[in-house]
């Protein structure tokens, strides 16, 4: 599906994209300078720590908010102006600090960790020192329908902050209170941002204000935060009225803070324009660059990329028209027959609670039946479940469509595949196993699992993450679960893959289409909906995403070229004795790392 064409440029993108390259010698032969590693490690260490230090929810995420990080448990990451130049400072003198090492004195592992990192920060410092806007670097818009501790906040207290004691609820309640201190915190730096008319796009922002209405119209009672706490600290037998002290801090701290934020996107609503892409901001072009460049840990440009976008829609369309045509859609364009299949009622689950319950009790019988044939596909395998959640529903309206979630360090708390039920219509029941493969098994709940699991990894290596290398993997092993039969006898099921693939090769057109090309929402959506046959709500909340989060949308495919390219180049060596598992088992334990870098992993294995 993927030509020669296609992988030859990401071979010629990613040569320069990191710290090594085509020059970069096959250092698995010599071991690192012991003193020189010892150093490197700790600095990683110092890097780690103080970047938990500063992030309490991590903390929870992973588990760790216990024993010496007790008194994290009680509290939120600092949002203001304030804290963003105390980081971007940090990142600098972190990056400063790995630098320093000499590089030729690493090898093995500690070359590619240490240039893992370095490429990270240097793509952190350089985003933070140019554009003092949005997130600096990482994200243009402070608030919008996809970004804001609105939309992630409550959700992460109901699912992720543990109750095994009074002080764990006490902490709750205390998180409860701080979740109005960073909702005034990006209210503080969206109004900075707006002054300078930094704003999301017009239906962005109605989004968010029709998304912070209908959370601010929720009761305290009736808070997903108010019933988890209860919930919780009835399980663990803690005593007392958890869900009235709850209920009393929504009511009041946090509604005044949702209130001052509404009236902040309300009084800036009058600035914002319709234009989708973020050329229309001052240094705009260069900050699509950077974005671009973040994604997809590349340096292909934004006409490459919407090339091989292109071109990847017009192979994967040709394969499509044979797979509809063998099961009787014969009649209209790939998209209008993709369409039709979508809407063929036998396909499509009942928008009820019911059905909808049905609907992750399936998603959990794909998972069970793919996990029976990893064995013959994988050599290291995860230890830690994945479970199947439905995004909530208060911030579904503006949520991808699936997403994950990892799990703690210690696997206490399992991997989570989220999907998005606001309308059944969007997910036809072909279309779901290959959802499942994305985002749970073999994709992103096995990859990162087993990099959280591995062994002898700096913390700092153990816990991160780039996008492409993800998104790729998690893309690749949709690829994956066709070989594995998976489809066998489910042919709607793999035009469900393929569907998913030309949305893939689609986020590459209309990413770059908006950001670099200045097409419109309207005309992206129009594109989307023409060449997938994608429900017309479904494909917009997903251009809306890529208005709000340019560059990350790129990650997927040029992630997954990478991915197919690599295994082609260690086939061909290997010849007769290629060991899938062997390829898998060394791109997996190596963990997350720029694509460049993902080369020199199997360069130093011997594979290619």
């Amino acid at each position: 599906m993927l030509n020669r064409r296609h992988l030859l440029a990401s071979a010629a993108a990613t040569a320069g994209a990191a710290a090594v390259g085509s020059a970069a010698l096959n250092t698995a032969a010599w071991a690192s300078d012991a003193s020189v590693a010892t150093k490197l490690n700790q600095v990683f260490d110092d890097i780690y720590q103080e970047r938990l230090k500063h992030s309490p929810e991590t903390l929870t995420s992973l588990g760790l908010d216990k024993g010496e990080y007790a008194a994290a448990k009680a509290k939120l990451s600092d949002y203001s102006l304030a804290e963003q130049k105390a980081s971007s400072e940090r990142t600098a003198r972190h990056h400063a600090a790995v630098a320093a090492i000499p590089r030729d004195h690493l090898s093995g592992m500690d070359r590619i960790n240490y240039d893992s990192v370095l490429w990270s920060l240097t793509q952190s410092k350089a985003g933070a020192e140019k554009f003092k806007f949005g997130s600096w670097g990482s994200q243009p818009y402070i608030l919008s329908q996809l970004n804001g501790a609105y939309q992630s906040l409550p959700d992460f207290l109901a699912t992720q902050h543990t109750v095994a004691t009074q002080a764990d609820a006490d902490a709750f309640l205390s998180r409860i209170e701080g979740f109005a201190t960073v909702l005034d915190q990006q209210t503080d730096r969206f109004n900075v941002d707006a002054a300078q008319g930094i704003v999301a796009p017009d239906f962005a922002l109605d989004k968010a204000i029709t998304q912070l209405q209908a959370l601010r119209a929720i009761k305290g009672s009736d808070s997903s935060m108010t019933k988890a706490l209860a919930e919780k600290a009835t399980k663990a037998g803690v005593a007392g009225d958890w869900a009235a002290e709850a209920a009393k801090r929504i009511d009041g701290p946090v509604a005044r803070a949702l209130d001052a934020q509404i009236a902040a996107l309300k009084a800036a609503r009058p600035k914002a324009v319709h234009d989708a892409g973020i050329w229309r901001l001052k240094d705009g072009d260069a900050y699509y660059a950077h974005c671009a460049r973040g994604g997809t840990t590349t340096d292909l440009t934004p006409e490459e990329i919407h090339k091989i976008g292109l071109d990847l829609v017009a192979e994967i369309t040709a394969e499509a028209d044979v797979k509809l045509k063998e099961i009787g859609y014969t009649k209209g364009t790939v998209g209008e027959r993709m369409r039709a299949l979508s809407e063929d009622p036998k396909y499509v689950y009942a928008n009820t609670d019911e059905a909808k319950e049905q609907l992750l009790g399936d998603l959990n019988v794909q998972i069970r039946a793919i996990e029976a044939k990893l064995p013959d596909w994988f050599g290291v395998l995860p230890k830690t479940p994945v479970t199947v959640r439905r995004v909530p529903k208060e911030t579904e309206a503006g949520a991808p469509g699936g997403y994950y979630q990892r799990p703690t360090l210690d696997g206490s708390r399992p991997g989570a595949y989220y999907i998005n039920l606001r309308d059944t219509a969007e997910w036809p029941s072909w279309s779901l196993p290959t959802l499942t493969y994305h985002e749970a098994i073999p994709g992103h709940h096995m990859q990162i699992s087993i990099q959280m699991e591995a062994q002898g990894l700096p913390m700092l290596r153990k816990t991160g993450g780039y996008s492409a290398y993800s998104e790729g993997w998690a893309l690749y092993s949709e690829l994956v679960a066709a070989e594995m039969g998976m489809y066998a006898e489910d042919k709607p099921g793999y035009i469900g893959y393929l569907q998913s693939s030309m949305f893939r090769a689609i986020r590459l057109v209309v990413d770059t289409g908006m950001h670099a090309k200045r097409w419109t929402r309207e005309q992206a959506i129009q594109y989307f909906v023409a060449t997938n046959g994608d429900q017309e709500s479904a494909a917009t909340t997903e251009i809306e995403r890529y208005c709000v989060w340019p560059g990350q949308a790129l990650s997927y495919m040029i992630g997954k070229i990478q991915w197919i390219r690599l295994r082609e180049l260690a086939r061909a060596k290997a010849g007769a004795n290629f060991d899938i598992k062997k390829f898998h088992d060394t791109g997996l334990t190596c963990a997350a790392v720029p694509l460049a870098v993902l080369e020199q992993v199997y360069k130093d294995a011997g594979l290619i």
